[in-house]
């Protein structure tokens, strides 16, 4: 936090003074008044962020004892202390906003969880994990160490699509025991050529972390999945010829 302070006010000083509100300029001459005029902006954005009331004329005068080196109304142990005690007060702000959102989120999961678990189609397994067929195929299924195939589109629980190949237009390709809890689960019930509609609570998902800023803390996932083929791992693969060899012996 001090430093990010530190480094903003300094390009301010080699810009320039701040110009007060009450005498803005309404036209920039020179490429200094531009730059000036252009860090002070990212400045006032950076403050607006941290949502607290900063006194604009106090902040003035700080950048101006600090540049022209006057007598400063703060020591530097006073003024790290205080910088150190709002960034305690933010961090526990944001824990704060974390647990509510994750709350909020998880009751929103269990409430259309339960309600999604009896709809005609849809099967819930011991996991909590839930899934319906979309289409059928008769082709085998792979194991947690296989490689896959696949063609998704991922929604939030209100619709809002935050990634899918199709729209790439690439299938995903990745090792089944990589990727989140549910996805190993859900494509391990898969025959190649089927797809699925599978509904991950947020334990088989991305938990309380969630995948920031997409994903909110404690989110549930609605996936439409088509498993298009199984890749089996390379160990396996070597070891074909070299089992072939054995049983010719």
């Amino acid at each position: 936090m001090r430093i990010m302070l530190s480094c903003l006010l300094a390009l301010l000083l080699v810009a320039g003074q701040v110009v007060a509100e009450e005498k803005k300029q309404t036209e920039l001459k020179t490429d200094e008044q531009k730059l000036s005029y252009a860090l002070g902006l990212d400045l006032g954005a950076y403050f607006k962020s941290l949502n607290e009331n900063i006194d604009l004329d106090v902040l003035h005068q700080g950048v101006v004892d600090s540049y022209k080196g006057n007598t400063p109304l703060l020591s530097g142990e006073e003024a790290a202390a205080i910088q150190q005690k709002y960034a305690q007060k933010q961090q526990e702000e944001r824990l704060k906003q974390t647990v509510e959102m994750i709350s909020k989120n998880q009751k929103a999961a269990e409430d259309f969880l339960a309600e999604n678990g009896k709809k005609e189609g849809v099967t819930t397994t011991a996991s909590g994990l839930q899934y319906k067929v979309l289409t059928s195929a008769e082709g085998p299924k792979p194991k947690a160490e296989d490689t896959v195939k696949v063609h998704y589109s991922g929604k939030l629980l209100d619709g809002t699509e935050f990634d899918s190949s199709v729209a790439r237009g690439e299938p995903a390709v990745f090792p089944l025991n990589q990727v989140i809890p549910g996805w190993t689960e859900a494509v391990q019930l898969m025959n190649v050529g089927s797809k699925f509609q599978i509904f991950l609570p947020p334990d088989l998902a991305y938990g309380d972390r969630g995948a920031p800023p997409v994903i909110e803390p404690g989110s549930m996932l609605i996936f439409d999945v088509e498993l298009l083929g199984i890749e089996n791992p390379a160990e396996e693969a070597q070891a074909e010829p070299a089992a072939k060899d054995e049983a010719k012996k």
